[in-house]
């Protein structure tokens, strides 16, 4: 696996910025909620890939990449649950609309628990993500030997990438969110949000495996 580590790190990298469900909602809580909720996304997502990490290394994610109905299922959960994500969104964007420039500065409810729930949900609704591990991984794994340690160190350097990226990502957004001040330009970030998050939710339920 020595030969191949730094390959694999390529490879992480690409796959970790490439935009997704995950940084979308990562981007719309960032900028509608803030900081808080932005970061307990990020952990949310990768809280996930930690147990999907385990669950490959345990054969248990192999069950979903090779059985047809459970991959299905696990795809229309976490199409189901982006575009209520993104419903949600447009539904704030309507409420928004109209407020007053002084109420643009309030808080929104929404914070790092929920963000942490979302994040969390939203990855393990997506059977890629065991796709992924279960075929890229074993790639980087010599042959001829136990898997269950590669996976778990391979799969924990993925999460912590991840982290790393996703979290400052998080951060950036969330302060560049600081001067979108006015009412109706957080309206139209909803609209445009929630829009993304329903368009991947649908393109994750009609993908093919």
């Amino acid at each position: 696996m020595g030969s191949h580590f730094l390959i694999f790190l390529g490879v992480a990298a690409v796959l970790i910025v490439v935009p997704g469900p995950d940084m979308a909602l990562v981007t719309k809580n960032a900028v509608i909620h803030g900081r808080q909720a932005a970061l307990g996304t990020a952990l949310g997502v990768n809280a996930g890939l930690a147990v999907w990490t385990v669950a490959s290394a345990l054969g248990v994610a192999s069950l979903v990449r090779t059985s047809a109905t459970a991959f299905t299922a696990l795809k229309l959960v976490g199409a189901a649950y982006l575009i209520w994500l993104g419903v949600q969104a447009l539904r704030s964007a309507r409420h928004r609309w109209g407020r007053l420039e002084s109420e643009a500065g309030e808080r929104n409810v929404l914070g790092a628990r929920v963000g942490f729930r979302q994040g969390l949900l939203s990855n393990l609704g997506n059977p890629k993500i065991a796709a992924f591990f279960t075929s890229l991984l074993p790639q980087f794994i010599g042959s001829g030997r136990a898997v269950l340690v590669p996976f778990l160190l391979l799969g924990g350097v993925f999460v912590l990438m991840t982290l790393g990226w996703l979290c400052a990502y998080a951060l950036v957004a969330a302060r560049a969110s600081t001067v979108l001040r006015s009412p109706k330009v957080k309206s139209a970030l909803d609209r445009l949000t929630g829009a993304v998050l329903i368009g991947l939710g649908i393109r994750l339920a009609t993908e093919h495996r």
